[in-house]
Formats: C-alpha cells, structure tokens, sequence
C-alpha cells in the first residue's frame, strides 16, 4: 500500500531534496571563485551584501553567493569545508523547515549559513540550544566565522545584566537557551519604561534540537512569578494524614493516568482524621486539595525518578532528557506537597504575573526553523502547528551500523542480569559501551550491579551532570563503559578512539523502550556517526512501564506456557513491531494532549497580544494620554447611564444612581446635581458630564507641568493595566482548571472556556476603564510621581504541564476621596468594598 501510494503520489522528501540540490549545484559552481578572494575581499562581501539588500535584493537571492563565502571562510577560519549534504540542510533551514540531520553530520556547522545571511537583514538572529553550556559553546566555537566575515555575536546567558543582555539582543547573531528568550520576552512585556526593553522584535530563529523544545516542553509554560505568603501548616497536614493511607483500602491508582482517588473508606478516614462532617462542604476545597495533592506526591512522584532531593530542595529530573531543572517547580502546590512529604522546609506558593508556552512563544518569530536527528516521527505536529515541513537530510557517508531487535525478558531481573552480562563481554574484549537508561533509579542500579561484576564505569546522570563534557569526551574510548540517562542524546557526539572500529563501534544499550521513538532514536543515533560502524541492542521485559500499560499480559502468559524462564529471552521483529505500535499510541495521546493545550493556550494568547501592544503603545507613547484616558471615561459614563435609563418612561430612570456614581468615581459631590441632568436624554447626559470632566482635568492639568501630566496619565494606566491583567491571568487559570466538568452537562468544555474567557476579558476591560476613569479623575498629584512595579521579588520559573495556582497578595490601596462599591477594599481583604466593609 505504502509502495502504491509514493507511485501515485511521489515522495516527498525526495522531490523536497531535488529541489534544494539545484541550489546546492549553485553553491558548488561558485567556490572556485570564491577562493580566489584574499581574506579583506572575502570580509567586503558582508558589506556588498548588505548594501544590495538594502537596494531591493532579496535574501533568497543573495543564498548561493553568501553560502558560498560562508562555506569559504569555515574552510579558513575553523578547517572545516561543509559537505554538500550540510549545504542542503542549510537550505532547508533558511526556508523555514526542519532539517532532520544524524547524529555527527554537522548541525552546528550547517546553522551558520542560514543565520549569516539572514543577520545581512540586520533585523537579528537567534540561534536557540537547550542548555547553557551548548549556547556557550556554540557562540564561542563558531563566533570566530562570523566575526572574521564582520558580523556581531552575542551570548545571552542567565544572570546577566540589563545592559549586557541588550547587547546581546542587537548583535547580529544572538546565542541562548529557549527558556532565556522566553523569558525575556514575557520581562520586556512587564518594564515600566521602553529603555528597560532588551529584545528586538522576533525575526528569524534557528532552533537545535527542535524536537526536544518544541514537542517534548511545548507543554510546559514559562512563568514570572512573585512570592505569595501561605501557611505551610496545611501542606503538614495532610502529608501526616496520607502516610497513613493504605492503597486499594484508603486509595486507589491508576497506573495509566497516575490518577490518585480516595476510596470511600478514605473519605471517612479524613473527616474522622480533620474532625469534619463532610470532607466535600464548599468549606473544605482548600483542604481536599491539599489531600490529592500530598496523595499524589506519595503514590504518583518518585524520588530519584521524577525528582531527586538536592541541598535540602527537591529538583526535578526532566523525564525526556533526564537533566536536573533547577528553578523549576511543580505547580498546583505539589512542590510543597513533596517537600512535606521529604521532611523539607516548605517554599512560598507564587502568583503568576506573567506567563507563555514555548508554542506560542516560537510562533510569533517571523520564521522559524529547526534542525535535529529525530523529527520525522512529529512530521504531522511540526506542520499543523509550526507550519514546518521535516526535510530528512541524507548522510554523508551511508550509515552501517548494526541495529538489533530487541530481546524481551519475564522479569525486569532476568533483563538487567542480560544487560550486565552483555556489557561485561563487550568490555573484555574492549568495546566500548554506552547504556542507555529512562531514569536516574536505574542507572545507579545497574552502576551497582556492574561494580558487583568488577566493570569499571562512568555514570552520567542528573545527579553528576558537571562532568558531563569529560565523560561524553571518553565514551568511544576502548574498554569505556557509560551508563547514562537520556540526557547524553542531546548535543552530544561520541568520537570512537584508536582501535574501536576494528571491534566493531560503539555498543548502545537501551534498557527500557521510552514511550516516545524519537528518544530510543536519540539514543541509537549515538553510535554509528559519519559512517562508523556499531550496534544497538534494547533488552525489555514484561514488567516494564511502556509494556505493562499496553498489553504485555498475553506475551507473558504464552512465555509462560512455553516454560520460557527468566534467562531465556524472545527475540523477534513482532515484538519490537508491537512495542512500536505502543509507542506511535502514546505518542497519538501526547500529540492530543499538546493540541488541547494549544486550543485553550491560544484564547489567552490574543488577549496577550492585545494587552501587551497596549502596553507598550503606552510606555513608547510621546504625546499626552488624554484622548485616551477621556475615551475610557467616555466608556464607562456611557455604561452607567445606560444601566440607569433602560426603562421607558423617564420618570422612572434612575438619576440619583449616576450621580452617585459620578460623586464616587469622577467628580466632586459640589460639581454636579441630580437637578442637572433632570429632562435631558442619555445622550446629553452624557455630553453635560462629560464637559464639567474636561473642566477639571485642565485644572488638574494646571497644576502641574505637562511633562508631570503626562507622567502621571501613564503611571495611572500602567498599575491599573498590570494589575488587572494579573488579576485576569488566575482567573483564566481558575476557569481552565474546573471547565472540564462542563462536559458532563455535554458542553463543550473548550468553547465554554473560549466564550467565558471572552466574556472575562470584556468585565477585565471595563473594569481598566473604571479604575482609569476613577484615579485620573480622584487621585491626588504627587510631585515626585514615579512608576511602579505591581509586584516585588519577581523570578522566572517554568511551571509544570499546567500554570502555576495563583494566590494574589494586593497593592496597597490609592487613596481616594470616595471608595467606589465596585473597589477593592482599603482594608486589603482582596474583596470588593461592597462585599466587605462596604456593608
């Protein structure tokens, strides 16, 4: 069928790499040419480029002739001359795609020729690692090009200043992780002054390891938060309560979802344990949450797993890499509900100030691209939501290693006794061996059993990962074992030492299949580089996550009935074919999960793009506000006169209301009466309003100096806007939490939360307007006004699958003339006046 189809349809990615190779033919013409140019001539063509550019030449013009100069100072600068096969992955990723390149074929080297030609722009580059110290690498290593061809390079690292990120920002080519840029995105959108600004606008981005940052964390939302005070006696609690629970009696769990759930029986337990009537009273949400929250801390999360304990923290261990995410916390509270269950100090719960998903992050780049060893399994997700095409780059040499079916075993003992007795016997006779592990547990197990067996090993792992560069350097060595966590198959390459082909490569060993086939892929890729030769070899067993979750019962039972025992092995292509069924399952799921998440993260995303343009038109604002800031006047006197005139007849409107209302919120009680208005329609009502309004902002106005005015205008926008938008991200994040029970009433819980979110972005609005309205209108001047942050002791963490709970502690209360029924109390309840003391 497959055959039949590539007939009638042809294949993609060949005719995709036929068309790149007649720009590759171009290249290859120019390099006789391009050799003859001294250095200095070789340097003067940057600036020839960028003149023709600026003179109507379009990029894509430009690309033979500046690959080609590229191509010819790799050759003088770093001894390196970019394969053909480099050159069309190049292509590739100037067009906006995603080159899938093996491990060893040069990624690094194929990303400058996109990135210099689109610096020739001069509208900024940014070429995206996954961690520092490959951005650090990276910058430094193929810095020397760029600068030798007169380009700019910037390193954009954490910590940094200010000054020195803005630097970095209007280099040419700007160096960095994804967390990094993202972040300063979301801080660029919370300064209260344009010059505070480091980024550029988003133009072009060359993304390595593409896959790793756009599926495996396109979940994970960047977050600026601020500490919020919460007691950490309820965390105790309820960690005290659960360690007396007992599975299947008190609670049950679900190894497919990790869903946690109390039984009946629990359910009493906890109202005799907290002394209460009934565990789901409306007064007890706070503490049921906390119950699930410390059940799943002590059934769902496992140390060393999921987490490991590090100088009295708990730090996350990334299940897809297997590093340590320092920084980051679980959000939801299950942070603190895992330091209680550790017997650690309990953190501050933060509230969200800002926040994006690096899916949304990455599309608002001009043009995106990517490249990786792995990406042709996400082909369908790269272009529905990237609009990316998966271009597979061919190898420079055909790649011959060895890769096994896998050898399933009864129990998860028989398997590893397997693998340390495979390891063992490569070692004896000197190969070199890289194991592969899912978790950090594993690989210190199998480090045991090895050092039981007399076989010298290096362990890399989160736990050690400051030696990774040595221990990656060594990994080809003879005799070298290398017992690593996923984290090895990113940005890593492994060189083979003297001797090691002869006894045929690198050896990877896989001990468990990962739910995802781009990591097993990951790992694989590791051995055979550029032509080497080598062999993979995955040993699984019935007990293993991926094979207990889909169906190994029946394998199982057959091996049974076969007498099969724990050293007896079934090695067969129709496992591995079910096995990678199972994978392309999950895989479907997560793919899913990502597009929900996309659906729901995209109401927020316009709202986003909205408040932040506003935002920013203020701060970059040269003239006055005030047609502004009189429009939302405007606004909100047209609402509260219409409020107050829907009845027919005139006599029954309800004047005293809005002059009420306007004594509150606009002007002085003496300004204006209810006889005023008597007899005039809506309209004029209006109008008469708002001309005694106009009077007292040019006395206000008269008072001060223009420049204090105006200042003053947008400090009082600036505090209300932020205040409310962060006030308007937990609310979202409430919504977004409860909607799924909308489909029980067989709603659709997704366009319930686009028309509620909506409708909660429209009251968000009306509510700037008011507050705006208000203290412009009421505020007292100060001669030393200045802006203010909204929120203190601000960091940027990344929170988990979901945003973080968002707990609000308030701003001290503006004093006004009036409190309004509709503002927040002066007590700093966080309740509105008319619910609290306004009684």
């Amino acid at each position: 069928m497959a055959g039949l189809l590539t007939r009638i349809f042809g294949d993609g990615n060949k005719k995709q790499l036929n068309r790149l190779q007649k720009k590759v033919d171009q290249i290859e013409t120019l390099e006789p040419d391009i050799e003859k140019l001294s250095d200095d001539e070789l340097k003067n063509k940057t600036e020839e480029f960028k003149e023709r550019h600026a003179n109507g030449e379009s990029l894509d013009d430009l690309l033979p002739e500046a690959y080609a100069v590229v191509r010819e100072g790799a050759k003088r600068v770093l001894g390196m001359r970019p394969f053909p096969v480099q050159l069309t992955g190049a292509v590739a990723l100037h067009e906006g795609n995603i080159a899938e390149m093996k491990t060893g074929e040069g990624k690094t080297l194929a990303s400058t020729m996109p990135a210099y030609l689109n610096a020739i722009s001069g509208k900024g580059v940014h070429i995206i690692t996954v961690n520092d110290y490959l951005a650090g690498r990276d910058a430094k290593d193929m810095g020397e090009l760029y600068n030798f061809l007169g380009l700019t390079v910037g390193l954009n690292g954490n910590g940094m200043t200010k000054e020195e990120k803005r630097e970095a920002y209007y280099s040419d080519i700007t160096y960095g992780t994804n967390n990094e840029f993202g972040f300063d995105y979301l801080r660029d959108n919370m300064v209260l002054y344009k010059e505070q600004m480091v980024q550029r606008p988003l133009n072009f981005a060359i993304i390595d390891e593409v896959d790793s940052i756009l599926i495996d964390e396109a979940r994970t939302p960047l977050i600026i938060s601020g500490s919020a005070q919460k007691s950490a006696s309820m965390y105790q609690q309820a960690n005290g309560f659960v360690r007396i629970l007992s599975r299947e009696t008190d609670y049950t769990y679900d190894e497919k979802t990790k869903g946690v759930q109390l039984t009946e029986e629990g359910i009493n337990k906890a109202e005799r344990y907290f002394s209460i009537e009934n565990l789901f009273d409306l007064n007890h949400v706070s503490l049921t949450h906390h119950i699930n929250q410390a059940l799943k801390a002590h059934v769902s999360m496992q140390r060393d797993t999921d987490y490991v304990v590090e100088e009295g923290e708990v730090v996350i261990v990334d299940q897809f890499t297997g590093r340590l995410m320092k920084g980051r916390r679980y959000s939801d509270g299950l942070h603190q509900a895992i330091e209680a269950k550790e017997g650690l100090q309990i953190q501050n719960e933060s509230m969200t100030l800002a926040s994006i998903t690096f899916q949304n992050f990455f599309r608002m780049y001009q043009k995106l691209s990517g490249m990786t060893g792995t990406a042709k399994t996400e082909e369908e997700e790269f272009r529905n939501i990237y609009n990316m095409d998966v271009i597979a780059i061919p190898t420079n040499k055909p790649i011959i290693r060895d890769d096994k079916a896998d050898m399933i075993y009864k129990s998860i003992e028989g398997k590893f006794r397997a693998v340390v007795d495979d390891i063992k016997e490569r070692h004896e006779k000197g190969q070199p061996v890289l194991v592969g592990t899912v978790a950090v547990e594993t690989s210190e197990l199998i480090a045991k059993m090895l050092k039981k067996a007399g076989v010298p090993h290096n362990v890399l792992n989160a736990k050690n990962h400051y030696r990774e560069a040595e221990i990656i350097e060594n990994a080809g060595q003879r005799g070298a074992v290398t017992i690593a966590t996923n984290m090895a198959g990113r940005g890593t390459d492994i060189k083979l030492g003297d001797g090691v082909t002869e006894l045929g490569g690198l050896a990877v060993i896989g001990t468990e299949r990962h739910e995802s086939r781009r990591i097993d892929n990951q790992l694989r890729g590791r051995s055979g580089r550029q032509g080497d030769p080598g062999v993979t070899q995955f040993y699984l067993s019935m007990e293993d996550d991926l094979m207990r979750r889909f169906g190994s019962d029946n394998m199982r039972s057959m091996m049974e009935r076969l007498g099969m025992d724990d050293s007896q092995p079934i090695e067969s292509k129709m496992v591995s074919r079910a096995v990678e069924s199972a994978q392309k399952r999950v895989e479907g799921n997560n793919f899913d999960a990502r597009k929900t998440v996309l659906s729901y993260d995209d109401v927020l995303r316009q709202q986003r793009e909205i408040i932040y343009k506003q935002r920013f038109d203020v701060i970059e604002a040269t003239e006055d506000l005030r047609e502004i800031v009189e429009g939302m006047i405007r606004s909100t006197l047209k609402r509260v006169v219409q409020a107050n005139t829907q009845d027919e007849l005139d006599e029954n409107w309800e004047l005293d209301s809005i002059i009420e209302y306007v004594h509150g919120n606009l002007l002085n009680p003496d300004d204006i009466s209810v006889d005023d208005i008597k007899g005039k329609e809506p309209d004029e009502m209006i109008d008469f309003i708002m001309g005694i309004v106009n009077h007292r902002y040019n006395e206000k106005e008269q008072e001060l100096s223009p420049e204090q005015m105006r200042e003053f205008e947008k400090v009082i926008v600036l505090r209300t806007v932020d205040t409310k938008w962060m006030d308007h991200i937990d609310q979202m994040d409430q919504l977004r939490q409860g909607i799924h029970l909308r489909a029980y009433g067989q709603n659709d819980p997704l366009q319930e939360y686009q028309a509620e979110g909506f409708q909660m972005f429209e009251e968000m609005i009306v509510e700037i307007e008011e507050e705006v309205a208000k203290y412009v209108m009421k505020a007292q001047i100060r001669d030393n006004l200045q802006r203010q942050e909204v929120a203190k002791n601000t960091q940027a963490v990344s929170g988990e699958q979901e945003e973080e709970e968002k707990k609000k502690s308030r701003k001290p209360y503006v004093k006004t003339e009036t409190t309004g029924r509709n503002d927040p109390c002066p007590c700093g309840s966080g309740k509105k006046y008319k619910h609290c003391h306004g009684k």
